[in-house]
């Protein structure tokens, strides 16, 4: 059965303006913390649907090639990454940009997820994929609201 992990924030941003941040090449590396071993090994082109990209992570001690596909690309309010191969036996990620007047905007990340092994997979890395995303996200977002004070100053 699915799970789902939902981070929002208020940003000080418009919605275009923070989905174009995010369109930006090198947007995936400047939001992963150094301590999350990811490796990109061919990146999506753009955020358009149908690109895909190609990424090395670690499943405990073994690296695993992990392939994304984007979808449902929205100019300025949203789009999503789905895995097409990886570790995840689901993973279906969306960011929305939702406006808030003129030069705020919310930011959402929902992604739909589920562990490989079903029940047994839960049972042994639940709460630890629970904690991973919880402290991914809360740095994501406090690096997305910080970039965003920065081009304001």
């Amino acid at each position: 059965m699915a799970k789902v992990f939902i981070r929002r924030s208020r940003i000080g941003a418009s919605a275009e303006e923070l989905f174009r941040w995010h369109a930006e090449s090198g947007a995936l590396e400047r939001l992963t913390p150094d301590w999350e071993p990811l490796e990109v090994v061919q990146r999506a082109p753009s955020i358009h649907n149908g690109a895909r990209g190609i990424l090395r992570v670690r499943v405990g001690p073994i690296p695993v090639q992990w392939v994304f596909e984007h979808r449902d690309y929205e100019e300025g309010r949203q789009f999503r990454d789905v895995q097409v191969q990886g570790p995840f036996r689901k993973w279906d990620h969306t960011h929305r940009f939702i406006p808030d007047g003129l030069e705020s905007c919310w930011l959402e990340d929902r992604i739909e997820y589920e562990l490989p092994l079903g029940i047994i997979g839960e049972f042994l890395g639940g709460w630890l994929v629970r904690r991973k995303l919880r402290r991914m996200f809360e740095y994501r977002h406090r690096i997305t609201q910080e970039a965003m004070a920065a081009k304001r100053r």
